[in-house]
């Protein structure tokens, strides 16, 4: 059940986000073994004045955070990152260099899912 949190400049259309959603998605089921139906994703959308791009970055530029159950090994997050950031470059032509991505792994006691801690 991986939390996608996408960053983004306001302004993209509709179908340009829903294919940056699917993108991402995909990757992930490919990357990581999710079942199809695990969508837990949400695109925040920020104003061009509250959005600070590092040098060299264009309007295009995403942050990219995913929030996964502990267990995945570091070849799956490899190619996770790598695969996210080809297939958008492919798909949407965002350059290589405007993907972040930030993979956050806590604990299962830090999951709460239906009133219940993971373990």
């Amino acid at each position: 059940m991986p939390l996608v949190r996408i960053e983004m400049i306001k302004g993209k259309s509709g179908e340009y986000k829903t294919t940056v959603l699917d993108v991402v998605h995909n990757c992930l089921v490919d990357a990581f073994g999710i079942e199809g139906w695990d969508r837990f994703q949400r695109i925040i959308e920020i104003d061009k004045e509250d959005f600070e791009l590092p040098e060299g970055k264009t309007e295009d530029f995403l942050i990219i955070e995913l929030t996964i159950f502990p267990g995945r090994t570091g070849e799956q997050k490899k190619h996770a990152i790598e695969l996210i950031t080809e297939t958008l470059n492919k798909r949407l032509s965002i350059r290589k260099t405007d993907v972040f991505i930030v993979i956050n792994e806590p604990p299962g006691e830090n999951w709460g899912l239906a009133g219940k801690q993971m373990e």
